[in-house]
């Protein structure tokens, strides 16, 4: 599991939960899960993506846990949560099932929102019976369903072999983060964030994706670079909201119109002006709003809460 290494203070230092638990997953991997607000408040289900961890949430979670009940999770290698010899777009929609089984009462209905990995788990499980059943609406932000190595843009050069090889070496890497330097904060920035991101935002994502474990970071980033969850999309059943930043050069816009134009039942799509991919951290009151409006749009708050 991850190094915990994280601010300390500030709207990106992580919240204490009212409570934490394990859940296990269909192979038997344990899954940290934290509830962070009052029972019997709306549920919320944050999903981290790819090198992040539940700190990632920090801002949301802060703004939202005095009226929503806000469940966290790290993905499997992540965070709290032990590293698996097994990772794949199934074992993503297993995870969410788990913690979805795990936290939440036999009908009751949580938005999800998904950030960039956390986003293709919610589209891994879109057919899976608990989430059809748990989720009343979700948000996919700073996503995509496949194709993420070749429109990467990362790397600047004109699509083609020679940028999509480098980008697959960049971010298949096995060399080890290292410290978080003024340089690291410098390359982080570029590859993940808009030029306008606050040193405060740049310190808090270089201190989460630092922390993860090198041989995490591998593992999934092949998972990554095969990823077709195209069906999937087709299959969401629940309103969906779709939201990336004009500067993201991970997940690009181009992903999030091809979601916004395929998902059956599309709620919006916001393109927030110069915000690179770490939009929770970049823009947390936009993101934050849109899990709000979703909640008060599609959930209903439990029977005799």
């Amino acid at each position: 599991m991850s190094r915990l290494l994280h601010v300390r203070s500030g709207p990106y230092a992580p919240p204490a939960p009212a409570r934490e638990l394990t859940a296990v997953s269909a192979d038997g991997a344990r899954l940290h899960v934290e509830v962070h607000g009052p029972d019997g408040a709306p549920p919320v289900v944050l999903i981290h993506g790819w090198t992040c961890s539940t700190a990632f949430w920090a801002a949301q979670i802060r703004a939202l846990a005095a009226g929503h009940r806000v469940i966290a999770y790290d993905q499997r290698g992540h965070g709290r949560s032990p590293v698996s010899r097994s990772c794949t777009t199934d074992t993503l929609a297993d995870d969410l099932e788990a913690v979805l089984a795990a936290t939440l009462a036999p009908g009751e209905k949580a938005v999800l929102a998904g950030h960039s990995m956390g986003g293709m788990t919610i589209l891994a499980a879109a057919t899976r019976p608990r989430l059809r059943a748990h989720a009343a609406a979700v948000l996919l932000c700073s996503t995509g369903s496949s194709q993420l190595v070749a429109a990467a843009t990362v790397v600047p050069l004109r699509p083609g072999r020679l940028r999509t090889w480098l980008t697959r070496r960049i971010l298949g890497s096995r060399a080890p983060l290292g410290p978080v330097t003024p340089l690291a904060r410098r390359i982080l920035k570029y590859g993940t964030m808009g030029a306008g991101s606050g040193p405060h935002m740049v310190e808090a994502c270089a201190r989460i994706v630092h922390a993860c474990p090198r041989a995490v970071r591998h593992t999934w980033s092949r998972v990554l670079e095969v990823l077709d969850l195209d069906h999937a999309v087709r299959e969401l059943s629940v309103p969906a909201e779709v939201v990336v930043g004009t500067h993201d050069r991970l997940t690009p816009p181009v992903h999030a119109r091809a979601l916004a134009a395929a998902l059956p039942h599309a709620a919006g799509l916001t393109e927030l002006p110069g915000v690179g991919h770490m939009t929770p951290v970049e823009a947390p009151e936009p993101v934050t709003e849109k899990i709000r409006q979703l909640v008060t749009t599609y959930a209903k708050v439990r029977e005799g809460a």
